[in-house]
């Protein structure tokens, strides 16, 4: 049995002790914060992120406050028109075997959170930040902020877009500041007008902007953010904004889109930033998850996704052994770096293409979605929604390449 630390108490952080102490080790999870706890509103999850759920024994308690949409639609946000709707019903689930829903980020946080607290080998320790280690052969010296070192068999970089973990081993420096500027708030849903209540993930696209709503929380409540190409520099996280700025900021807007903007009272502001695809995720017993290997932008909304798969992965290749803990971290990264490397592109991509194009660009962009019938968009994410960290042949290779 191994002793494993895992910086970061977050979603990522969470699944991956989670996995570990499923595998059979000991998960010291070290929490920056005097509190387990997760900021922001809501997460889409797709069937890849159902099925790393399950393999962590979490499914469940996610899906109870999970909702379950109905669809997938880009709208046009001057006129209103539907340039596309991925019905998420039974075709999708018979194609992709699990559900699309989205959750409130604190209801998966606190169902991955009350799983670690009850498994016998998951150790919290809240206000232990980490600072840094120094890997030797026989074990890794975690150094934290309060001056402590943690001894551990291996270090779990979950410790997000600004990692220490990352820059001890890669030092490049501070994520990219993408240049587009987040307003994100949550509107209790007796609030919201009943021919508004859509059971669906809408996504609003304007020339260098957009908006998207759907229901979380049980239906109880209406997540909300608008995204503006508005060139940022600087990053910020978590500000709070007044109504009347993010109300100017999107002037042009379909009626019932403006309808919904205007709901918005308790606003946060976030300047996104990512990272580009790093081809070492590993250095000795140490390795990254997370965003902190993978940090991408939330057009595809996968971010949450990839950080689960992760971990599963993780366990998968630390199940049944207590020798050669470097070249067990050296085979999770090659199984997940091209996998996310390629959702970090893909959601990039489609900020630009889809998202946020203007004029001739947004035209060709409505005329490609135009010709693409339910089949064909099916088949569009099949490699990213219908990823499977349950599939045996998955689990072959990860367990071939431990004994080998």
């Amino acid at each position: 049995m191994l002793n494993i630390a895992v910086a970061g108490g977050g979603i990522g952080g969470l699944a991956s002790a989670l996995a570990v102490a499923r595998a059979g080790h000991t998960a010291h999870v070290l929490e920056r914060n005097a509190e387990f706890a997760e900021l922001g509103a809501g997460i889409q999850l797709a069937p890849n992120a159902f099925r790393a759920l399950r393999r962590l024994g979490v499914a469940g308690p996610v899906e109870e406050r999970a909702v379950r949409v109905d669809a997938l639609r880009l709208l046009d946000a001057d006129s209103g028109a539907l340039l596309a709707e991925m019905a998420l019903g039974d075709a999708y689930l018979s194609r992709l075997g699990d559900p699309y829903a989205v959750v409130q980020r604190g209801d998966l946080h606190s169902a991955l959170l009350s799983a670690c607290k009850e498994h016998e080998r998951v150790v919290m320790h809240p206000g232990t930040a980490v600072t840094g280690y120094r890997d030797t052969p026989d074990a890794v010296h975690v150094a934290t902020a309060g001056g402590r070192t943690v001894v551990a068999d291996a270090l779990v970089g979950a410790d997000g877009i600004r990692s220490r973990v990352r820059a001890r081993m890669l030092g490049d420096g501070p994520p990219r500041v993408s240049g587009h500027t987040i307003h994100r708030t949550v509107v209790p849903m007796t609030e919201v007008p009943a021919e508004l209540r859509w059971n669906t993930v809408n996504l609003w696209a304007g020339p260098g902007w957009h908006m998207v709503h759907y229901p979380i929380a049980n239906g109880e409540k209406l997540n909300l953010a608008v995204t503006r190409d508005d060139g940022a520099r600087t990053a910020v996280a978590g500000v709070p904004t007044g109504r009347d700025e993010v109300l100017a900021a999107f002037p042009s807007l379909h009626p019932q889109a403006r309808a919904l903007l205007g709901l918005g009272r308790d606003w946060r502001t976030w300047v996104l930033c990512d990272r580009p695809p790093t081809a070492t995720w590993t250095e000795g017993r140490v390795c990254l998850t997370g965003d902190a290997a993978h940090a991408m932008l939330q057009y595809a909304a996968q971010g949450a996704c990839m950080a689960l798969e992760d971990a599963v992965v993780l366990g998968e290749v630390l199940e049944g052994t207590s020798a050669d803990v470097a070249g067990c971290l050296a085979r999770f990264a090659a199984l997940r770096g091209e996998r996310a490397a390629r959702v970090q592109e893909v959601s990039s991509w489609m900020g630009h293409a889809l998202y946020h194009p203007r004029g001739a660009a947004a035209a060709e962009r409505d005329a490609m979605l135009a010709a693409l019938s339910q089949d064909d968009l099916l088949t569009a994410v099949d490699w990213l929604h219908g990823h499977d960290v349950d599939d045996p042949a998955h689990r072959g290779a990860a367990r071939t390449a431990v004994l080998t």
